[in-house]
Order: C-alpha cells, then structure tokens, then sequence
C-alpha cells in the first residue's frame, strides 16, 4: 500500500543529498512517482552533463513504485491549470498533484509555493 507521492524535487532533493534527504528517504519504501516527474529528474540530471542512460540507471535505482501517467491523471491535471497557473506550477507539478488526488495520498515535495494550494490534500514539505 502506497502511503506518499513523491514530487521530483523530493527525488532530486535525495539523489543531490540535499537538506530534507532524509524525509525523503523515510518516504521511499511505500511512496510513488509519477512517471512523468521521474522523467523530470532524468532531465536535469542530463542538464548536468549526465548520459542520459545513466540519469534513467541513477533515477529508477532510487525512486519510488513508478505510476504511469494516465487519461484519469492527464484530466486531473489538466483541471489543475487554473487553481495553480498564479503559482507558477507546471505540468510536473499539476501531474504530482494529480496523481496524489487520484490515490487520495499525501504529498512530498521541497516546493513551498504549494503551501498556497487548496486542494484538499495533504503536502509536507521536505524542508522546515
């Protein structure tokens, strides 16, 4: 059983050993991920100069259960966009989200402009 969605931040936070790595750690035995935020992890961990087989071989070793994204998150989502367009949140971030509001789970993520969600979710921060 699933107990955390994991944002790409978190899973970044973790693999950069960055403050929070830890709580994400703690998350990562019954978390998931979208695969649409690991696939923002590959992709800055390649801005880094990083083959791009070996970002996917370094991201998956450490990520969480990996959820495919699908028609039910891509509408969530998609009915997002108003709720977090003046936040500045993208699609990685509507599609974390979606996902959590789909599984009805918390979420994990180093992003404090989620705090001015209201959404009906649980988000913890990573970071105090």
């Amino acid at each position: 059983m699933s107990s955390m969605v994991l944002d790409a931040s978190a899973l970044l936070a973790l693999m950069n050993a960055e403050p929070g790595a830890d709580a994400v750690a703690a998350a990562i035995p019954d978390g998931v991920i979208s695969a649409v935020n690991l696939s923002e992890v590959v992709a800055k961990l390649t801005e880094s100069a990083i083959d791009p087989s070996e970002a996917w071989n370094a991201a998956t070793r450490v990520a969480p259960r990996v959820v495919d994204f699908d028609s039910t998150m891509a509408r969530e989502a998609a009915a997002l966009r108003p709720a977090t367009r003046a936040l500045g949140l993208g699609f990685g971030d509507r599609a974390c989200l979606a996902l959590a509001l789909v599984r009805r789970l918390p979420v994990l993520t180093a992003d404090r402009q989620w705090s001015a969600l209201s959404l009906g979710l649980q988000i913890h921060f990573m970071r105090p």
